[in-house]
């Protein structure tokens, strides 16, 4: 069977060793020194100014917005524009506080918000945020997104959960924004099992992010800040490690999650190109195939591609493809979670209805299959067999 991942890790042997030794070596295993040092690598990464590690890519979401909150950079009842192709807990957490979701459709040709859906979207709502989704691996217009939202004042935001490592114009995505997410659960492009990562350059949004993750109180905070609110609070250094400032959370991440994050993260360039040259190959037997829709990815430099998309162009031809996949055993997925406004939870608690032609097409004609780093050639010729028409 072709599984969407092969392991845990990326080495998985070699890691698997070096974290059992971590273990029986450690006196701390709480957050501490490893996820200090995971978070700084990963900054250095990204190229951002600094990164949060926390427990999951769900919580990097919920902490992310839930500090704006606290900011004051935004408020209950503010639009928040999400992607239609996205996951359930890049929308949940703006249900869960109070703001008010409203849905863009996305271009069959990259499965993303582009600058003429957004153009569309603002005439007929104002938007405070644009949380925009970077599904699988790809984009679309992101610079020209960037432009337009600075122009109207709006805060934008990425999930960047299924593209690291991708570059539109040789600039990584999730460094567009305000700040981005990012998933480092055993899935996705890195594995820490768990784990969850938000970056920004914003030092105000950094401090108040690292309060939310831990309960509200200030104890990872530098020494000055730390004073500074305590001031402003009257607040002594006795009553200081029970003093909560804000609305929070407890979404820390563990140190053997830090040391794997760390150990992990020294192969980021091999994993991003082998998922890119296996999504090559198999790109060039999907544009062939004239039943299936070809993605269009000429305007990125780099593609670090997540999952590999299979989007057929009726339903007849979607059962046909779908049904040689199972029977071949590779295991396939619907595309991240279809249409989003089609979701129960959606239903439930937003009455407002949306039309989103585009992702309901690729929810009901379209599954994707695995893209790894330890793919082998074999798996993947056998995958272009399937494919092709």
């Amino acid at each position: 069977m072709i599984k969407l991942i092969k392991s845990t890790f990326y080495h998985e042997s070699t890691t698997k060793r070096k974290v059992a030794d971590f273990i029986l070596r450690s006196k701390v295993l709480s957050m501490d020194f490893e996820c200090s040092k995971f978070e700084q690598n990963f900054a250095k990464k990204q190229k951002r100014k600094y990164s949060l590690f926390v427990s999951s890519g769900s919580m990097a979401n919920l902490v992310l917005l839930q500090s704006l909150l606290n900011l004051g950079r935004i408020k209950k009842g503010d639009n928040i524009g999400v992607s239609a192709i996205t996951w359930a807990t890049n929308v949940m957490p703006i249900i869960q506080l109070g703001l008010n979701p409203i849905v863009l459709d996305c271009e069959l040709k990259n499965l993303n918000i582009s600058s003429k859906i957004l153009k569309q979207t603002l005439n007929r709502f104002k938007l405070k945020v644009l949380f925009i989704t970077n599904a699988l691996g790809f984009c679309a217009d992101l610079d020209v997104i960037q432009k337009m939202c600075k122009k109207n004042k709006i805060i934008l935001l990425e999930d960047n959960c299924e593209s690291l490592g991708t570059k539109l114009k040789n600039k990584l995505l999730g460094n567009f924004g305000l700040a981005s997410t990012f998933s480092s659960f055993v899935g996705h492009h890195f594995s820490t099992i768990e784990g969850g990562l938000i970056c920004t350059d914003d030092k105000k949004l950094f401090e108040m992010m690292t309060m939310v993750r831990e309960h509200g109180w200030d104890r990872k905070l530098p020494t000055d800040i730390q004073k500074k609110i305590r001031k402003q609070n009257k607040v002594n250094d006795f009553f200081a490690r029970y003093t909560f400032y804000d609305l929070a959370y407890n979404a820390r991440p563990t140190e053997i999650q830090g040391f794997i994050g760390n150990l992990q993260l020294q192969y980021w360039n091999e994993i991003v190109k082998r998922r890119e040259k296996n999504f090559f190959k198999l790109l060039d037997v999907i544009k062939s195939n004239p039943d299936i829709l070809a993605l269009e990815v000429d305007h990125l430099s780099l593609v670090s591609n997540f999952a590999v998309p299979v989007i057929c162009k009726n339903k007849i031809l979607f059962n046909k493809y779908l049904k040689k996949f199972q029977e071949a055993n590779v295991e396939v997925r619907p595309i991240v979670a279809g249409d989003i406004t089609q979701q129960p939870f959606f239903k439930k608690y937003i009455k407002k209805r949306y039309a989103c032609p585009q992702a309901s097409f690729i929810n009901a004609h379209g599954f994707y299959f695995g893209n790894n780093p330890e793919m082998s050639r074999k798996d993947v010729n056998f995958l272009c067999k399937i494919i092709q028409k």
